[in-house]
Formats: C-alpha cells, structure tokens, sequence
C-alpha cells in the first residue's frame, strides 16, 4: 500500500548499505551461485543480484535452466552485518537447483516421446 512512499520502507535501501555491507552480501550471494553451479550441469545459466527492493536491499539468486522457466530465490537481508551461514548457503543452492531440474522435467514432459517399444 505505501510502496511508493517513504511510509513503506524501513529507511535502508541498497544505496545506503556501507561499502563493507555491500561487499558482505554480495560475497554470499556469490557463494550461493557457485555452490548452486556446483550442483547443475553448465547448461543452467546461475546469476545473481543485489537491488532495491520496496523494503530495502533485496538480494537475488537466480537459475535460466535450457527450458522452463527461470527459478529465483531472493531476500531482504534483516541485519547487513550478518553473512548467510554456510547450512543456509547449502539449503538455499539445492532448493534453486532441485526446482531448475525440476523446470527441465516439467518442460520436457509435454514433448516426451518413447525411444522405443
């Protein structure tokens, strides 16, 4: 409802994160990509974001399988001091992979046909 006013935001954007901030979480989405590149094959295209969001800085992993539709997982960042924990890093990247795979699936499945009989 106040999106577009100062009234719906908590007063931290990502302009306003030090440089020490941005620099904290843009290395753990890195380290998300990575360890979610770990678990596809090369064809998955891995990216990832650090933007404004309506609440403040809005962190972005997101997965471009060969076919489907593209998978993200994003957060706004609570406390900027904190890095995402290593058991967080790990659940974050399987549940991207685990859905890119399952977009391949889905997508493949309309155009399934038997390789033999």
């Amino acid at each position: 409802m106040y999106g577009n006013s100062p009234f719906g935001s908590d007063g931290m954007d990502a302009e306003s994160l030090s440089p020490d901030q941005r620099r904290r979480i843009e290395r753990d989405l890195s380290r998300v990509a990575d360890q979610t590149r770990e678990y596809l094959p090369g064809e998955f295209v891995v990216g990832s974001e650090l933007s404004a969001g309506a609440d403040g800085p809005q962190a972005t992993v997101a997965v471009r399988p060969p076919v489907g539709s593209v998978v993200s997982a994003g957060y706004s960042p609570d406390d900027p001091e904190r890095s995402i924990s290593d058991d967080e890093r790990d659940d974050i990247a399987r549940g991207l992979a685990a859905s890119a795979a399952l977009q391949v699936k889905q997508a493949l499945a309309d155009h399934d046909s038997p390789t033999a009989r």
